[in-house]
């Protein structure tokens, strides 16, 4: 004890370690090479599915599911469906991508609640394997189309949106405000196919397949080539009679498939977005009794 009552330190010393004495040295651990192990490719994903009795069902989505649209940068895009709770090793997969390889794993139950987004992927994808006799096929088939009150609520929203950018296209043109009429008329192009892809009872493709889907199963009552030239005029120049003209068609279409509320919805606004009566100045109205 220090004479002013002040408790001293320990020294260096006493705690065991001279005062001078260096850190303890760490213990030196060698390092050993670690060869990286090549990425996983599809063939040997194929080869450890297949033989993997907790794989019920293996389905391939995605530019390889379509003829004519793979390129060099394509790579295999695979549901992996387990039986359900069958343990498996592939379930560590879950998210696995590589250049060559993108893989979902889910089980039979999963995919039958997968939508959304995968709607379409499932539409046209292909099954590769089916150990649950033809169960895998008729869920991935069933995807494909929607129910009838499904697909009557799926177009009602597409609808709505579609008249709202149409509108707001036609009005920003009308004001002086050019790029946001533009913009405003891209939009709307995306929610018009979300509504003719309904009224089909069908998923609406991914844009890189719209071409490739209309081609192959065109909507009933709409000329492709005419359609395509449609959307793709709008969307580039925002063209105002264009899009009126359009959405008289859309207009009838919509009012005989039973969504006229919606469109009533919009009351006197429904003016700007027909096309306007030769020599009248005024909008046109639809088809009677549509």
């Amino acid at each position: 004890m220090a004479a002013d009552g002040a408790a001293t330190l320990p020294s260096a010393r006493r705690q065991g370690r001279s005062a001078c004495s260096h850190p303890p040295r760490t213990r030196e651990i060698p390092m050993t090479h670690v060869t990286p192990q090549p990425p996983l490719s599809y063939d040997e994903f194929l080869a450890r599915a297949t033989a993997d009795p907790g794989v019920a069902g293996l389905v391939l989505k995605g530019s390889r599911a379509h003829d004519g649209m793979t390129t060099e940068h394509s790579d295999h895009d695979v549901y992996v469906i387990l039986a359900n709770g069958s343990p498996s090793e592939l379930a560590a997969l879950d998210g696995h991508r590589s250049p060559d390889l993108d893989l979902v794993v889910t089980t039979v139950d999963g995919l039958r609640r997968l939508g959304g987004w995968e709607r379409y992927a499932l539409a046209r994808a292909r099954v590769l394997l089916d150990r649950l006799d033809g169960e895998i096929a008729e869920i991935v088939a069933a995807k494909a189309l929607l129910g009838e009150e499904e697909s009557f609520h799926a177009a009602t929203g597409p609808l709505d949106a579609y008249a709202n950018s149409l509108y707001r296209s036609v009005k920003n043109a009308r004001d002086g405000h050019p790029l946001a009429a533009r913009l405003d008329a891209a939009d709307s192009m995306g929610q018009l196919l979300e509504l003719l892809f309904a009224l089909d009872r069908r998923p609406r493709p991914y844009n890189k397949y719209l071409v490739w889907e209309l081609e192959r199963f065109p909507l009933p009552g709409w000329e492709t080539d005419a359609l395509l030239d449609a959307v793709g005029h709008i969307a580039a120049t925002g063209a105002v009679s264009l899009q009126q003209r359009l959405f008289a068609r859309v207009e009838e279409v919509a009012r005989w498939a039973g969504h006229g509320p919606t469109l009533e919805a919009w009351g006197d606004d429904l003016r700007l977005m027909r096309p306007r009566e030769p020599g009248s100045g005024t909008a046109a109205s639809p088809s009677p009794g549509r």
